[in-house]
């Protein structure tokens, strides 16, 4: 169930930017959270990229400044609208990341930003099963999302953010091992990276070239 909070985040966009600032503090600010997944990712002039739950495009106006051809997707209409508005550079798809619109072999970069932990664990299994389906071989997932905390430092900071924004999916995947699942999916290889305390990973996983 929805914290009244996280209901009251999505539906006024400055609240929930708001709140990512707030959150993003623990790793130097919000432009470095929306990048630490991208790091070490190369650009050429036919890159094509795919920022998936791309919400408002929050971190979609960072991707367009590195990557010539990126395109977002949200199931959200309102977050879509909102998109395009942010980040007229992208295009922007309407749909499920469940069941993605694409082709298969399509992007060479599939990025994703604290979005995971939203999803039921099998929902959670098909959306990783999608985003290696429309990678190509030799492409790049890149993810940040939350992590139970190694440093026991920060456990009461991610506790009281879960508590108020988030939902029973989030706590699951502080349970969860997204680099043993990716690596089942066939993701390899992978390297996972964690900050603040431990309490967000960020991975980068590529699809084996056949």
């Amino acid at each position: 169930m929805a914290t009244i909070l996280r209901d009251l985040s999505y539906r006024y966009q400055w609240l929930y930017d708001s709140v990512s600032r707030m959150a993003a503090l623990a790793v130097g600010g919000e432009a470095r959270f929306r990048q630490l997944a991208l790091q070490g990712l190369a650009t050429t002039a036919t890159t094509d990229v795919l920022d998936l739950c791309c919400g408002s495009g929050q971190t979609t106006q960072f991707l367009v400044q590195k990557f010539p051809h990126v395109t977002g997707l949200d199931a959200s209409p309102l977050s879509i609208h909102r998109a395009k508005q942010n980040v007229p550079q992208a295009h922007f798809v309407e749909g499920w990341a469940e069941a993605l619109p694409f082709t298969n072999d399509r992007f060479d970069i599939v990025h994703t930003s604290v979005a995971l932990h939203e999803m039921q664990p099998d929902q959670r299994r098909q959306i990783l099963q999608e985003v290696h389906r429309v990678l190509k071989p030799g492409g790049t997932f890149a993810l940040i999302d939350f992590h139970r905390p190694t440093n026991p430092v920060f456990v009461p900071g991610l506790t009281l953010f879960l508590w108020l924004f988030e939902t029973e999916t989030a706590w699951d995947l502080l349970q969860t091992d997204l680099v043993a699942l990716l690596s089942e999916i066939g993701f390899s290889p992978l390297h996972q990276t964690l900050y603040a305390g431990g309490s967000l990973q960020v991975i980068q996983a590529k699809k084996a070239i056949a």
